[in-house]
Formats: structure tokens, C-alpha cells, sequence
């Protein structure tokens, strides 16, 4: 089963906050494409065209983020202790017995590698996914197979 409607908190929060933004730019952009066409022109110049264009793109995706937000399901964190990993889970891992990294396990909508929060569909987030703490893993990456141990998990 895929959690595609679910969300951690904190993703739900960021989106809340992008969309937001989007919408204070879309009055932004209205009123420049007001000041920029004027009644009395004959043709549309290529600025108003360029803001007309913006515009359309930042509605489509305020429109998305609406209906992303409206049908979101939050993960709630648990106080306890997690017995086992899942979306929401942040995880400890040994690679190949070298070193140790941290990983946040989120859904696509807020996968974001550069800040270690993976997918729950990535190839490592499918194979984190429901195991325990001391099992270990393999992943083939495009470097090959590598091992994960996980180490911890909150």
C-alpha cells in the first residue's frame, strides 16, 4: 500500500507555507499585468504575455498544493519507541560497516535527498521499510550492491 496522502508535519507545513507564497506572488503578478496592459492598446506586449504565462503556472500549482493539502493525511510521531521502520521514521544506518548516516523517511511529496529525508518508494526507502533495528539490507545502487545495517530508530 502506498501512502501517497500521507504527510509528516512538517512537510505539511512546508507546503502551507509555499502555498502561501504562491499566492501572495499571484496578486503580485496581477497587479503588474494590470499596470502593464493598458486598455487602449492595441496589441499585448511581450511583458504582459511573459506575466499572463507566470501566472498561469503559479494557479496550476496552487490548485495542486489545494488539493494535495485538502486530501493530506498527517503522521502523527510517536512518543514511543519505534519497533520498526516506517514513513515518519527517522533512521540510523551503517553503510557497508564503514560509516553512519541518518535518514528521515517521508513520502514523495516531500522526498528531499540534499536533506537526507528519502522516499518511502526509493529504492532504500522500500527496502527500510517495516525492518527493525540490527537487520541488515541490501541495496543495488548504480555503484553496485550496498549493505545497511540499521543501527537506530526514533
Amino acid at each position: 500500500m502506498k501512502n501517497q496522502n500521507q504527510i509528516t508535519q512538517g512537510g505539511y507545513d512546508q507546503l502551507a507555507k509555499e502555498l502561501v507564497q504562491l499566492k501572495s506572488k499571484q496578486v503580485q503578478l496581477i497587479s503588474e499585468i494590470e499596470e502593464v496592459a493598458q486598455p487602449d492598446e492595441s496589441g499585448e506586449d511581450g511583458l504582459a504575455t511573459q506575466l499572463k504565462e507566470e501566472l498561469e503556472l503559479i494557479m496550476h500549482k496552487i490548485d495542486e498544493l489545494d488539493k494535495v493539502l485538502e486530501s493530506a493525511q498527517i503522521i502523527s510521531g510517536s512518543k514511543k519507541k519505534a519497533t520498526f521502520v516506517d514513513v515518519g521514521s527517522t533512521v540510523k544506518i551503517k553503510i557497508s560497516g564503514n560509516s553512519t548516516k541518518e535518514f528521515f523517511i517521508v513520502t514523495d511529496l516531500e522526498s528531499n535527498p540534499a536533506e537526507n529525508k528519502i522516499s518511502n518508494n526509493s529504492p532504500l526507502g522500500l527496502a527500510l521499510i517495516g525492518k527493525k533495528v540490527n537487520e541488515s539490507i541490501e541495496v543495488t545502487a548504480p555503484i553496485g550492491k550496498i549493505t545497511y545495517k540499521i543501527v537506530a530508530i526514533k
